[in-house]
């Protein structure tokens, strides 16, 4: 392979806390320079040269096409008898939003992108159904922007309402329980005020010009309103991202002349509430409960209100919760298998949504009266399925079934236990074909999490159905940093703490190669966002353990991280370089610093794109950048870069089609991967 383009080096050295820190890429930064623009378009060239050089990369697309073009249905809600959800065709784009009369009804077209007129890279999402049926607010974004225009259509009708929130952040949404108002808090982009402190109502017809302030949430930067939905009132939630994290909560009455109630001031803890028919007020909270609990919120004349257990903590962390009708309806993760349970609103448990061993159950929503619960339930081998579980019959109906044409029969999972560098057992998931299982020494492909809290258990993937077709292991170690057991679980690989999910990563890719289950000649790992920066932190800590890495949409440089976007509220989670605690910390990982020059690092694909807001692309550029001047592998090192990509997986289906059929082409071709058929 040809030499990479040269990237020049502006050195900008700086002193953190004593410690000499040198940028030589700073000025890649800037995403709009013509110096940058010039430097995406010669990485794009050399990245095209390879891929598109890769033996039998169209039989590779054909069978990516072949996973990706099926029927798909998400986002399921219900209004009276009648169900919303957005599904898409084979062959076209973009979902639609789609309307179904009762179970059995004809789907109907309400929303679909490709009629506006702008271009595949429309998408659309259905957000919220007025009370009375009539009325349907949706987002439309444009690529993978986080921002997006607001719209409202007449169901009916079948006609856009001139009630257009403009492009950019919608932070809090509630219909006026007769239709005929909406309230909101919207930041318009590019516009430099504090609407999105303030909640507004707007009456349907009228001009924004005249809508009503209704409450203020206050003056500081970091701060964020939202807005809890209620049938007869509103809930404000006000939080204020500070040295800490506090938030406030307010009750008002639809229409009411009275001030808001304050029921909650400066908590620094966790809370997320929820209103039910009766102005109850439900919310889950970490306070004294490291895992989570459900209490009721009950006021109390001039002191704070009392906090009355419904479901109480336990062993395990809630994940999701559905206050609705009668019901309550809790997720938890128990020995990496998904439990839904049922209680009343008055905390008694009444039985358990059945969810079938090895398979990952998601709440979506429920109907309003609690009868019906919307789930999405998967495995390694079983692609997604919405299904609809009636309460009172205890009985499951199939919403949705993808017809993906992937033998599960062929494919088995088992898991094992690890010791990591502390000596913790760490579980992983091995998945293959059996009797990849039950040899030795094959191409592997692995993957984690490790952050936020964020569990990692059995889900479909298109990326792994491929190569677990070719003949891949795929290792799924449930490092800590998630909350697979617990919030412990996550604390331990936390803010400063963070090396213990690479440490335990890294272990897991030792124990494959220790047991004979690959070596790193075939040892592949993959990962985005939060994981990108894992499988980035393992490629620079050990890059002898690795011949391939796909990181996708990835945070790097964990020196400048925060100073981007909004990538200060995660400050919690990893730290910032100005405190000098969580400095030594970033730095001792961060892996833009750590690649060192000379060093043999395993052939790289780097992903991002213009549109990424969450974890900004100037990660993806510097670190290829550094990785190409450093490497002296042999092996390919490249950005795979795209003007509209984003964090958000809302790539048309022929841009995603070859967006994977490069990850797969790149991945067959560093591991030696048999070719599709």
């Amino acid at each position: 392979m040809e030499p990479p383009p040269h990237s020049s080096i502006e050195a900008v050295t700086e002193i953190l806390h004593g410690v000499s820190v040198t940028d030589p890429y700073r000025w890649l930064e800037d995403q709009e320079s013509a110096r940058t623009r010039e430097w995406i378009s010669a990485q794009t060239l050399y990245a095209r040269a390879y891929l598109d050089s890769i033996p039998h990369r169209e039989r590779i697309k054909h069978r990516v096409r072949e996973l990706l073009d099926v029927e798909t249905f998400d986002l399921l809600q219900k209004v009276g008898n009648r169900y919303f959800f957005r599904k898409r065709s084979p062959g076209q784009e973009q979902p639609s939003i789609c309307v179904r009369d009762g179970t059995d009804g004809v789907d109907q077209i309400l929303v679909a992108p490709s009629l506006r007129g702008t271009g595949p890279h429309t998408a659309v999402k259905p957000l919220r159904i007025s009370p009375d049926g009539r009325l349907l607010l949706y987002e439309v974004k444009q690529g993978g922007e986080r921002t997006g225009t607001f719209e409202l259509l007449d169901i009916q009708k079948q006609e856009i309402l001139p009630d257009v929130l403009p492009r950019g952040y919608l932070r809090g949404f509630a219909f006026a329980p007769d239709s005929t108002a909406f309230y909101y808090v919207h930041e318009a982009l590019g516009i430099r005020t504090a609407t999105h402190r303030v909640l507004y109502k707007h009456v349907l017809g009228t001009s924004f010009a005249d809508d009503e302030e209704v409450f203020v949430a206050g003056q500081g930067d970091d701060t964020r309103l939202q807005i809890v939905p209620g049938s007869s009132c509103l809930g404000f939630l006000v939080i204020r991202f500070g040295e800490k994290v506090l938030t406030d909560f307010y009750l008002w009455s639809f229409g009411s002349a009275c001030e808001p109630e304050l029921l909650l001031c400066d908590a620094p803890y966790q809370f997320g509430p929820a209103l039910l028919k009766d102005d109850r007020v439900l919310a889950a909270t970490d306070r004294d409960a490291p895992n989570f609990r459900i209490v009721e919120i009950r006021r109390r004349r001039n002191c704070e209100p009392a906090f009355v257990d419904v479901v109480p903590h336990c062993d395990a962390r809630i994940q999701r919760w559905i206050a609705t009708g009668e019901r309550i309806f809790v997720s938890y993760i128990r020995q990496l298998e998904t439990v839904i349970e049922i209680f009343d609103l008055c905390g008694t448990q009444l039985g358990a949504v059945p969810v079938n061993r090895g398979e990952t159950a998601h709440l979506v929503g429920a109907s309003d009266d609690g009868r019906e619960l919307f789930l999405q339930q998967e495995s390694f081998t079983k692609p997604l399925q919405t299904r609809i579980y009636d309460g009172q019959d205890s009985a499951f109906t199939i919403w949705a079934k993808p017809n993906i044409p992937f033998d599960s029969s062929h494919f088995r999972n088992t898991r094992i236990a690890f010791r990591a560098k502390d000596g913790t057992e760490i579980p992983m998931f091995l998945v293959g074909r059996a009797d990849i299982l039950d040899t030795r020494t094959h191409p592997t492909i692995m993957t984690s999490y490790g952050g936020y809290g964020v569990p990692v258990t059995p889900q479909f993937s298109v990326f792994i159905a491929f190569l677990i077709e070719r003949g891949c292991l795929f290792a799924l170690p449930n490092i800590r940093g998630g909350s697979e057991f617990g919030a412990q679980w996550h604390d331990s690989a936390r803010r400063r703490n963070r090396q213990v999910a690479f440490d335990d990563f890294i272990a897991a890719a030792e124990w494959l190669i220790q047991t004979g289950r690959t070596v790193p000649s075939k040892l592949a790992i993959f990962g985005g966002s939060n994981s990108g920066l894992l499988v980035g932190a393992a490629m620079t800590q050990r890059p002898d353990l690795f011949r391939a890495v796909v990181c996708l949409a990835p945070m790097l440089d964990m020196l400048r991280y925060h100073l981007f976007d909004n990538a200060h509220l995660w400050k919690d989670e990893f730290g910032i370089a100005e405190d000098p605690e969580d400095f030594a910390a970033l730095f001792s990982y961060s892996p833009y610093h750590k690649v060192q020059d000379n060093i043999a690092y395993p052939a790289t694909m780097i992903v991002s794109g213009d549109q990424d807001q969450n974890c900004n692309p100037l990660h993806a550029r510097k670190m290829t950048a550094r990785l190409q001047a450093a490497n002296i592998s042999g092996h390919p090192i490249f950005l795979d870069y795209n003007q509209h990509r984003g964090h958000s997986p809302v790539l048309p289906l022929s841009e995603r089609v070859e967006a994977l059929t490069d990850r797969m082409a790149f991945l067959s071709d560093q591991l030696q991967l048999d070719c599709p058929e």
